[in-house]
């Protein structure tokens, strides 16, 4: 069997086998590593976890997520059902600090306001992710908080160096410009990958990660 055939099974299987996807209309295409998910999924949750359960697949190394959400017609929210709903749910999240606003447009939910961290602004975008009638998240909020670029790098590394995820060995190199992290090199898995993120993300003073890892696979 063909790596190219290979992997697209395995992700095919994965899909089919997390009970947290409907894959009866996704499609799978696969060039050496570089998966593409075509088709529908009923909820912006799923469209998340479908992307999500193909990264876990044995050489997948770039990931493309053409998904489109669907709602079902009882899962519909108009916009200002949906919006007042969004703010709700920000309102009661303790982890989310007070000013960031949601507004709703045809499903697609687009958040503004200021935090002080990139957790911060993960934070509200899980608020209001499974919520309902949501077929779209766009984060458009402000991290506040300034720090010198080279406690931001330093700060990284120590996170990375710490993580039981990331090997010692390790050949990611963090790049601080501004407050913009840079992160290159090479991690085995997607696992790999997102802790790295996460570990950028939540330094204090970052405002933007910018992503130029490689997932090996």
């Amino acid at each position: 069997m063909s790596q190219t055939k290979d992997i697209r099974g395995s992700v095919e299987g994965e899909l089919s086998y997390d009970p947290l996807v409907d894959d009866s209309d996704i499609t799978v295409k696969n060039i050496n590593g570089d998966v593409a998910l075509n088709g529908t999924v009923p909820s912006y949750p799923q469209y998340l976890e479908a992307a999500a359960a193909a990264r876990r697949v044995a050489g997948v190394t770039k990931l493309q997520n053409h998904l489109e959400v669907v709602l079902p017609p009882e899962n519909y929210r108009d916009d200002p059902m949906l919006t007042t709903t969004a703010n709700d749910a920000l309102t009661l999240n303790v982890t989310v600090p007070d000013g960031v606003e949601a507004t709703a447009s045809n499903g697609d939910i687009t958040l503004t306001g200021t935090v002080s961290s990139g957790a911060e602004r993960t934070a509200a975008e899980q608020a209001v992710t499974y919520l309902t009638g949501v077929r779209n998240v766009k984060d458009d909020i402000a991290i506040s908080t300034d720090a010198d670029p080279v406690d931001v790098t330093f700060n990284v590394q120590d996170a990375l160096d710490r993580y039981a995820l990331i090997p010692d060995d390790s050949d990611v190199t963090i790049d601080t410009s501004g407050n913009t992290v840079t992160l290159t090199g090479h991690v085995r898995t997607w696992a790999e990958h997102d802790a790295v993120l996460d570990a950028a993300w939540m330094a204090t003073g970052v405002y933007d990660v910018r992503d130029d890892l490689y997932v090996t696979g």
